[in-house]
Formats: C-alpha cells, structure tokens, sequence
C-alpha cells in the first residue's frame, strides 16, 4: 500500500495539471517551453575578478577551479536538456557600476542575473556548443578585446568633429577612406584565405585589429561583417588621426607557400614596405626587438601598390 501510494504521488509529480483560464497545463508543457527559453551564463573567467565576487555572501564559491568545474557541468546539463546556451564575461567592475547606476543592491543573485541579461544583449558572447570550457574562454576572451577595440576606435571617430576647411565629419570621411582601402586591398591580393592585422597607437592605447577572408577563385570576397567593421574603424583611427601604424597581409593558397605583404600608414595612405622591411618587421620580437627565426614555407613580399584614389563620391 505505501508503494503503491509513492508510485501516485510520484506519477501525480511528473505529471502535474494546473487549470490556467480553463485549459490544463502540464509539467511537460512547461519544460517545451523551458527548451525555448535561451539561457545566459556571465562567466569570471579569470581568478582576479572571481576574487572581487568573493566579498559578496550571497557568493558562494570559494575556489575557482571548482567553480569553473560547475560552470561546465551546467553547460553541459543544460545542453542535454536541448536549451540554446550562451557564455558572457562577467566583468565585476563593470558589475559594480552598473549596480551603482541602477540602484539595485549588489550582493544578490537576482542582481547577477540582471546584470548577465544585459551583458548579454550588448556583449560579447560565445555559444556553447560543447566545445572544452578552456577553448571556449579563449574565443570569448579574444572577442570581448576585439568589441572593445572597436567601440573605443567608434568613440574616437565619433568625438573628432568637423573639417574646419570642408565641413566634413572627420571620423565619418575616414570610415570612408578605410574602408576603400581595405576593397582595394582584397581585389589586389586576388584569390586564397588572406589574414590582415592593422596596429596604430593612440593615446591611452595600442590598437590591434584582425580581418580573416576567404576570395574564392571566381566571385566575391567572402567577409565577416563584424571583423570587417572593426577592422576598417582601427584603420580610420590611424588615418584620422594621422599615427603611425601598419597593414600586414598574409595570404595562403593550396599547393603554395604563404606570401606576407606590408604597408606603412602615413598621412592617411598606405605605402608599400619592401621585402627586406616586410621581413625585419615579421622576424622581430615587438616586445624584445630581437631576431625570430623565419617561417619556413613563408615568402615575404613587398607591399603591392593599392593606389591613393578617394572613394568617387569623395573626389
């Protein structure tokens, strides 16, 4: 008899009916809906700022091995049970100012999860898919440098204003003019995967940005719409603001070595490197300025001439 009252109460469980203005709804009902409902996790990636969340109570890990040992296990729970999951970097200064600007008192977990809903949908963030939790905070972290770089190169543009001898929006003419440049680079360079990294200091900052396309042998250039934008903002930055920096393409076709080209930004152009510079500046340590060895399989080329022509409507 008390088995089989368990055995009810227990199917009742698993089964559970409400009435909701008339109609029945089920447990079962609930977890579909609970499968089409995305998930969010803001992740410490690093041991610096799981330490900052520690002086919360409502905080309850105390080490950040263990800690990520959970993350990746929910990960993978909530991918077994079929709910779309994604991976945000949680920032605890970020997480202060924002408690800060809204009101809401920091040391509790409703707060975390507002603030992971917003980082969420104006972040950085990297679908789980699986994937190893080191391998996946690696792309995460690698993003989330890539959209700060851009929104940092968008403020700068955004804050230079007004040509005092033509009227033009300085920041916006130079979006422009890189963003010709970038088109006369990827039809000069012809068929294969090319990667293009740009480098300009500015004030506060050394600005990197990387481009990765693929140009087939006939048709157009396939592009990443978010590198390609962050890559043209890092190069206006250079040629707005007139700074020294640089353009290296790599380009690799099967059956063939790698060919590696430059260019250096000056006065808002790109002037072609020769080979020996393109080779000196490949085959140097930027942090210690010694000699690296080649790459073998590698030919370093000289920049090919992209030409100074304005977009048309710029002429």
């Amino acid at each position: 008899m008390i088995d089989s009252a368990l055995g009810d109460i227990m199917a009742q469980t698993r089964n559970k009916r409400t009435t909701v203005h008339g109609r029945t709804v089920t447990t079962t009902m609930r977890r579909t809906l609970r499968r089409e409902a995305p998930t969010t996790i803001g992740l410490l990636a690093d041991e610096e700022d799981f330490a900052a969340m520690r002086r919360f109570r409502t905080f309850t890990f105390d080490d950040h091995g263990v800690y990520l040992e959970q993350v990746e296990a929910l990960l993978k729970a909530l991918t077994a049970q079929g709910v779309h999951t994604t991976v945000a970097l949680f920032d605890p200064l970020e997480y202060a100012r924002y408690c800060a600007e809204t009101g809401i008192a920091p040391d509790t977990p409703a707060a975390r999860s507002r603030f992971t809903a917003e980082i969420a949908a104006c972040g950085a963030t990297v679908t789980y898919e699986g994937q190893p939790l080191d391998a996946l905070i690696q792309v995460l972290v690698g993003r989330a440098v890539r959209r700060a770089t851009w929104e940092y190169a968008t403020m700068l543009l955004a804050g230079l204003g007004d040509c005092a001898d033509c009227g033009r929006d300085i920041g916006s003419a130079a979006f422009d003019r890189a963003s010709h440049l970038l088109e006369r680079i990827l039809e000069a360079a012809g068929p294969g995967t090319h990667h293009l990294v740009c480098s300009t200091p500015t004030e506060n900052d050394q600005l990197l940005a990387a481009l990765h396309t693929d140009r087939p042998t006939a048709g157009s250039v396939l592009l990443d719409t978010s590198e390609g934008a962050e890559f043209v903002s890092v190069l206006a930055v250079a040629i707005a603001l007139e700074s020294h920096g640089g353009v290296v393409l790599r380009t690799s076709n099967s059956g063939a070595p790698d060919r590696v080209h430059g260019w250096r930004l000056s006065r808002g152009n790109l002037d072609p490197l020769t080979a020996g510079e393109v080779f000196s500046a490949y085959c140097t340590d930027a942090d210690t300025g010694e000699p690296v060895a080649p790459e073998s399989g590698v030919e370093y080329c000289a920049g090919f001439d992209i030409g100074a022509d304005e977009p048309e409507e710029h002429r």
